[in-house]
């Protein structure tokens, strides 16, 4: 849902109990701490008023709240497989947590707020782990905790459930999902080499993944220009050399996107494949400017993949 799909709802309901000055009075009069108080309180009045009978048909008409329709055991097994397999490659595990801070996707990113489970003290349940990493990363490198050489680059992984609040009618799309996150960071040394060292080692990780441990042969990957690098065109073209040059058994192509996307900077790139006669897009990435805003500094650099984890095991198991 957009954030002006909501606009004529929210004006009948100021207009119904007469408070048409009641957004701006919230946003602009009370801070942060004073609107939690508040917020506090209404939640606190309506659950004292409900009974267990409304508790259980708030549970049966909330899509978000109910588990998973996948077995945790083969999953959790899944996991941690994967999980070892980035270690190996070099990729810091993390832990994250299930709320980040307020603002998390829509600040740094074009994500709307109401795509995203707003909560209470300053958080919101967490709906995009690279957006909590680039937050983690940002922390660190303010704080001298980054390495001792400054443009030194890191790499870390999570495997973690995400929320969002759209409505997706799509097969094996749920409010609710996993998704295995790598995200590498570093700083702009010249000449595009964090930019092509980053997508290798992403690309050399996923081919091991998908080609070794799912035993799956059809991956492909292709690279489509976005806007946000001085030569966006000259960027693509040098990914392109360096991935046939040092990874020459990928398959990989330069395509043009069908409509603009503000999300990536320079380039995205998308992870295809092929399983009984059908193609499944599992994964995508590029690279976004969020350590750059977050630290005001136009020489951060920072690459991500999503890849599609419980996806991937809907498709290998035939349940979508």
């Amino acid at each position: 849902m957009s954030e002006n799909s909501n606009l004529p709802i929210l004006g009948n309901i100021l207009k119904r109990i007469g408070q048409p000055a009641l957004p701006e009075l919230l946003v602009n009069e009370l801070s942060g701490t004073e609107l939690t108080t508040l917020l506090l309180d209404v939640f606190s009045r309506r659950v004292s008023a409900m009974t267990p009978a409304d508790l259980l048909k708030n549970y049966e008409l909330n899509r978000f709240v109910k588990p998973a329709d996948l077995p945790v055991l083969e999953l959790r097994k899944m996991e941690l497989d994967y999980l070892h397999l980035f270690t190996q490659h070099g990729f810091d595990a993390l832990e994250l947590s299930p709320v980040s801070a307020l603002g998390c996707c829509s600040i740094v990113g074009t994500a709307s707020q109401h795509k995203i489970l707003t909560a209470l003290r300053g958080t919101e349940v967490l709906s995009d782990a690279t957006n909590a990493i680039a937050l983690h990363i940002a922390n660190i490198k303010k704080h001298g905790h980054w390495n001792s050489v400054p443009a030194a680059v890191r790499h870390f992984s999570t495997i973690q459930r995400h929320v969002r609040t759209q409505a997706l009618g799509a097969p094996g799309l749920t409010p609710h999902f996993k998704i295995a996150a790598l995200v590498s960071a570093g700083y702009d040394t010249g000449s595009y080499h964090f930019e092509c060292r980053a997508l290798a080692d992403h690309i050399r990780l996923i081919s091991e993944l998908y080609q070794q441990y799912h035993q799956l042969s059809s991956l492909r990957f292709r690279l489509l220009c976005r806007q946000g690098y001085t030569n966006n065109e000259l960027l693509a073209e040098k990914l392109m050399s360096f991935i046939n040059e040092n990874l020459p058994d990928t398959q990989i192509s330069l395509v043009t996107p069908s409509q603009d996307n503000a999300y990536y900077q320079g380039v995205q790139y998308k992870i295809d494949i092929d399983y009984r006669g059908k193609t499944y897009e599992i994964g995508d990435g590029g690279f976004v400017n969020w350590t750059q805003q977050l630290l005001q500094n136009k020489k951060e650099r920072m690459f991500t993949t999503g890849l599609g984890f419980e996806f991937i095991y809907r498709v290998l198991n035939g349940l979508l």
